[in-house]
């Protein structure tokens, strides 16, 4: 495995992180503070080619690989995990599907401008009842002539009040199917019967836009069927090891802003005589940051490096999600405590780090979904395709059922 970047993802990386210095960083506090979404962030991003990342360039896209697209979440969430958010939206769950599963008429009519950046795309699968648990979505959608009519409510959906287009799931066929009977739609914003719903008060991720989508008689024409009719619970999934990848990527970029601040802070803050740095169980903080950082570090590249080669992934990117998150979650965890009663102050951004630190460890497939999914491929409950090209040679083969 290569572990050097090329001089394109050198690049990529320096324009980002120095997007984020120059416009994400001396703002945040104040709209983390004001719950304040500032749409032209967006604009921003689209002007330089990161809305469409890894899509290909017939389609409007920058045609990089998925390690710059992580690069490109990493150098995000790094400002704050609002942003990272609508790139793992945007192009991870929408823009991806829409290129793995659309017909070439979808693809030119809704991917292409969501690569340029002309549109924006979301997702839409979780619901009030239904998370984890997706054959308990009640949102459906009736068949009726040339179009389905969707009727239910989603919730949670980022960017639900600025999107232009949604990946929308919702029972076609009985439900007794369960996952066999869902299928995928492409919605329009301007429909009739479509709304959306912003929720106040969140924990953390202030500055993003999160809410509610609501379907009241919604006609969509039978050309927005994405995929065939029950490939939905497919579709869903293909579209998580995707979310799920950029996610993981984001909270390296968290753990590096966890890092940086601590560090900073050690060499500024004195107890004792000394730097707090000096102080051995401050070292231990900070050296669990960096282990966190580089074993999530090589989890998300080895995941992308996966994807690359087209491989089937779903196991490496469900561990590095993870991982990353759950360690991103510990090092705001630290970072706070190193900054002792200031930590707890926003006069710091070590306290906006740890209320973000926790939705990821949330959405996207909870933290307890991840533990069990790696249990069963390990015990040969869940099939793995790449097992025996990535076992490493003390594990047996005879785990491949």
């Amino acid at each position: 495995m290569n572990f050097e970047f090329t001089e394109e993802q050198v690049l990529l990386r320096k324009t980002v992180r120095d997007f984020v210095d120059k416009e994400i960083m001396p703002y945040i506090g104040d709209w983390d503070r004001e719950g304040k979404f500032d749409p032209n962030i967006y604009n921003r991003l689209a002007e330089l080619g990161l809305m469409g990342v890894c899509i290909p360039e017939e389609y409007g896209g920058a045609g990089m690989d998925y390690n710059s697209l992580a690069i490109v979440c990493e150098e995000l969430e790094r400002g704050d995990t609002a942003f990272r958010t609508a790139v793992s939206v945007h192009t991870g769950l929408n823009s991806m599907t829409l290129l793995q599963w659309g017909s070439e008429e979808q693809k030119q009519k809704y991917l292409t401008p969501q690569a340029e950046g002309k549109k924006i795309g979301a997702f839409g699968l979780t619901e009030p009842g239904a998370g984890s648990d997706v054959a308990a979505l009640q949102t459906t959608a009736t068949k009726d002539g040339n179009y389905y009519i969707l009727n239910g409510q989603k919730t949670w959906i980022s960017l639900c009040d600025v999107a232009d287009h949604f990946v929308v799931f919702a029972y076609t066929g009985d439900r007794s199917e369960k996952h066999k009977g869902i299928s995928a739609f492409i919605v329009e914003r301007t429909w009739e019967g479509f709304s959306s719903k912003a929720i106040k008060g969140k924990h953390g991720i202030r500055s993003g836009n999160t809410g509610e989508l609501f379907f009241d008689q919604v006609k969509v024409p039978k050309e927005n069927l994405l995929g065939e009719e029950g490939e939905g619970f497919k579709i869903a999934m293909s579209a998580l090891d995707n979310g799920r990848f950029t996610v993981a990527a984001g909270a390296v970029g968290q753990i590096v802003a966890c890092l940086e601040a601590s560090v900073q802070y050690c060499h500024d803050r004195a107890t004792f005589g000394k730097e707090i740095g000096k102080h051995q169980l401050v070292q231990q903080m900070i050296a669990k940051m960096e282990a966190g950082l580089q074993m999530s570090s090589l989890l998300v590249y080895r995941a992308g490096e996966l994807k690359n080669q087209g491989k089937r992934n779903t196991r490496e990117t469900s561990l590095a999600k993870w991982q990353a998150c759950d360690f991103a979650n510990r090092a705001a965890d630290d970072a706070v405590q190193i900054h002792g009663a200031y930590g707890y102050s926003d006069e710091y951004p070590v306290e906006r780090y740890l209320r973000n630190s926790k939705a990821p460890v949330i959405y996207e497939g909870t933290r307890e979904i991840h533990t069990v999914m790696q249990a069963e491929y390990v015990l040969g409950y869940r099939e793995d395709k790449q097992l025996n090209k990535m076992l490493p040679a003390w594990e047996s083969q005879e785990l491949v059922k």
